[in-house]
């Protein structure tokens, strides 16, 4: 599949090669360059399919902005490029459909350059919410956020918010008014924050109300940030910015916490959480279940004879190989080292013991090669147990004594306790 294209126009060579440079490294973009108007038309007309463009807003042969009305001429999103700020030049840019300015004045304005098109690229798969009574509000925002590449909903007040966030559970960010007719912002917050955490969904409220501490109620009853009206462009695109990266910032953080860093399963901290709160509602419905403790034979031999990365590939092709066989309604985790924990859901006993006598049979025949196009070929010894026992904790013990009696018998074998 090809990759997507940035164009570049930009007739300071030296920086244009830098942004290039950076932009081809450390973002998976291909990137066209120009360095005059002339440059730039002879480009679009031959392919105008350019996920972003950067202009310069004074070329030598166009020095009042032409290129960027051309571009924008082609539906090309657009981000501009300038040497000198004020007043004037900032209203003249934003009067064009474009999506934000940078000036040019370090290597600190570069970098936020590759941040906003970072953003932008994720923004596009990311529903935002706009509830407003005021259709020239909803109109002015949804404008913005199309800009930033978003997927928008519009609601008019609280209750048509809710439908809408009921058929639309993914959405990431509500951008919400204070006084509204049926419900207003106040009562909407409430209302999602009985069905999303801080964490989950952002709510930024907006108002132009007087009303003394209206900030400090809405954040006390959870919106994540909070804007006046009238609001700068630049203001609320930045504010909806920080919320989402302080969003993905914190599932990535939850994502490692739960996740083993080279297998990519849960980890075992993970597997106690989840499997407890399924052992107790298992229990109550009578539900039978299989815990599983797999051991790859021989690992320390490959791991002391080919090396520890080597031992690394094998955990992580083996990890996939699991995965394979498993349902989504099952679970697996990485123990540690070389053990993996498989836990089989609404499973009778005799159907899970088959179960794991194939995938010991499917997994011998695995066999892996490694960067230094060596083949491993991988064994592994199971023990099982079943949710006939008073805990989690019995029940890994459980396996263990099993797992261990597999090693015991000869290894590549499923053993029962």
């Amino acid at each position: 599949m090809a990759r997507e294209k940035i164009l570049i126009v930009e007739d300071n060579k030296a920086l244009s090669k830098l942004i290039v440079k950076k932009m081809e490294a450390s973002l998976n973009f291909d990137v066209d360059a120009a360095y005059s108007f002339e440059e730039a038309q002879t480009i679009v007309e031959k392919n105008n399919d350019y996920f972003v463009a950067l202009l310069d807003l004074n070329l030598p042969d166009a020095p009042d902005g032409e290129v960027v009305d051309m571009i924008l001429s082609y539906k090309i999103p657009s981000i501009i490029l300038t040497g000198s700020m004020d007043q004037e030049i900032r209203e003249k840019i934003l009067k064009k459909d474009v999506i934000d300015y940078v000036y040019k004045g370090n290597i600190d304005d570069v970098n936020y350059i590759f941040t906003l098109i970072e953003r932008l690229h994720k923004n596009r798969d990311i529903k935002v919410m706009i509830v407003d009574d005021s259709m020239a509000t909803r109109s002015q925002i949804k404008s913005l956020l199309h800009h930033q590449m978003f997927k928008v909903l519009v609601a008019a007040h609280g209750e048509e918010a809710l439908a809408f966030l009921k058929d639309n559970p993914d959405i990431k960010l509500i951008l919400t008014d204070y006084l509204m007719p049926v419900i207003d912002g106040v009562e909407l917050t409430k209302e999602v924050r009985k069905l999303y955490n801080k964490n989950e969904l952002s709510i930024i409220a907006m108002t132009a109300s007087n009303q003394e501490l209206i900030s400090a109620k809405f954040l006390k009853i959870g919106v994540n940030d909070f804007i006046n009206k009238p609001f700068l462009r630049e203001e609320i695109a930045c504010r909806i910015n920080n919320s989402l990266d302080a969003l993905e910032y914190i599932a990535k953080i939850k994502e490692m916490a739960q996740n083993d860093f080279l297998s990519g399963l849960s980890n075992r901290r993970h597997f106690f959480e989840v499997m407890r709160e399924y052992f107790h509602e298992a229990k109550k419905r009578d539900e039978s279940f299989a815990i599983a403790l797999i051991d790859v034979d021989n690992f320390k031999q490959i791991n002391d004879t080919l090396g520890h990365h080597v031992g690394d590939t094998v955990i992580v092709e083996l990890a996939k190989a699991l995965s394979k066989h498993l349902t989504h309604d099952h679970f697996i985790a990485r123990w540690g080292g070389d053990e993996f924990c498989v836990v089989l859901k609404n499973i009778e006993q005799k159907k899970a013991l088959e179960f794991f006598i194939k995938l010991k049979s499917a997994i011998s025949g695995l066999h892996i090669k490694t960067k230094e196009k060596k083949e491993v070929s991988v064994n592994i010894s199971i023990g099982v147990t079943f949710g006939d026992l008073e805990s989690v904790e019995e029940m890994i013990n459980q396996a263990d004594k099993a797992l261990y009696i597999s090693k015991k018998n000869g290894r590549n074998r499923v053993e029962v306790a």
